[in-house]
């Protein structure tokens, strides 16, 4: 099973623990939210788990394209495309996840994106909430 495989199985069964040896070890997540994304491997793997135990609910993933693309330090990586859908707060929410892999095929870049606007604001908040629980971020971040 490759990483593509085992990460979609891993947050198909909200087992956060075993996406740890899929990350590179300074792993970036782009948030839809956020401008500057999370990094590192520990506050990375945080936020999956904060996505996983605390945000969605009746997440699944429903598609899946690879390829090719250009990653943010203007190199090109292995990159597949995880498209989902899941509900935050009693909101449907469609979205992609964007996952570029490194030369040892391991997770470097994460984006996601997400749609409706509505379903943003209410990911957003959520997430935030939960990394101040978790103690991941500072309550006024």
């Amino acid at each position: 099973m490759d990483t593509i495989e085992r990460f979609r199985a891993a947050v198909e069964h909200r087992d956060a623990d075993a996406l740890e040896p899929l990350f590179a070890v300074a792993p970036r997540f782009f948030s839809p939210v956020k401008f500057r994304p999370f990094e590192g491997r520990e506050l990375v793997l945080g936020v999956f788990g904060v996505l996983l135990r605390r945000v969605f609910e009746d997440f699944r993933y429903v598609g899946t394209l690879s390829g090719e693309a250009e990653t943010d330090a203007d190199e090109h990586a292995d990159s597949h495309v995880l498209i989902f859908r899941a509900t935050v707060g009693g909101r449907q929410i469609h979205g992609i996840d964007l996952i570029q892999l490194d030369e040892d095929g391991l997770i470097s870049e994460f984006t996601v994106m997400v749609r409706p606007l509505s379903a943003v604001t209410t990911l957003g908040e959520a997430v935030h909430a939960g990394l101040v629980a978790e103690g991941l971020v500072p309550a006024d971040a």
